[in-house]
C-alpha cells in the first residue's frame, strides 16, 4: 500500500478512506494482504484526470 500511496502522492489513510473503502480503487485480497494491481492504479489516475477536466 505504501507504494500506491506514494504513486498517488497521498498518505495511506487517504488511500484507504477515499479510494479503497469507497471502491474507487480495485484491490485483491490474498490472505491478510491487500494488493493493488498496477492496472487499477492506472485506471484510477485516468478517471481522476477525466473528473478534473469536467
Amino acid at each position: 500500500m505504501r507504494e500506491v500511496a506514494e504513486l498517488l502522492r497521498v498518505n495511506k489513510t487517504t488511500l484507504y478512506t477515499h479510494f479503497i473503502h469507497t471502491r474507487r480503487l480495485a484491490t485483491i485480497q490474498i490472505g491478510r494482504r491487500r494488493l493493488v494491481p498496477l492496472a487499477a492504479v492506472r485506471d484510477l489516475i485516468e478517471r481522476l484526470r477525466a473528473e478534473g477536466t469536467q
